[in-house]
């Protein structure tokens, strides 16, 4: 069984930071590859930055280049999003999400299995 459970959200002002944090539980963490998404409603789900399982490899959507920085710390089953320097257009719900196996990018949604409930990040201008 696997669990995500995402915390870290907030309302911030433009310019702002926030470290999202997703706290996984399956077996054989370390045989998973995660990454975040996000989604305003009306809208498809969107890549933001995914993690291979060693935390070695890394991929960002171009929005978020120079700006957000993940990381997962497998001995304490934490993901991390870092977020500097936000934006107004960055609000959405953002989803902690899991897979394991062969994958062709870490920013394909359709690439993972398992997804977490979502923390809020609202930026005001």
């Amino acid at each position: 069984q696997v669990q995500l459970v995402e915390s870290g959200g907030g309302s911030v002002q433009a310019g702002g930071s926030l470290r999202l944090s997703c706290q996984y539980s399956m077996s054989h963490s370390y045989t998973y590859y995660m990454g975040w998404f996000r989604q305003v409603p009306g809208n498809e789900r969107e890549a933001v930055a995914g993690v291979n399982q060693f935390g070695d490899v890394t991929a960002y959507a171009d929005s978020v280049k120079g700006r957000f920085t993940i990381s997962r710390d497998n001995d304490n089953s934490t993901l991390y999003l870092q977020i500097n320097n936000l934006r107004p257009e960055d609000t959405a719900m953002y989803y902690c999400a899991a897979g394991m196996g062969k994958i062709r990018s870490l920013l394909h949604a359709s690439e993972y299995s398992y997804w977490g409930q979502g923390t809020q990040v609202t930026v005001s201008s």
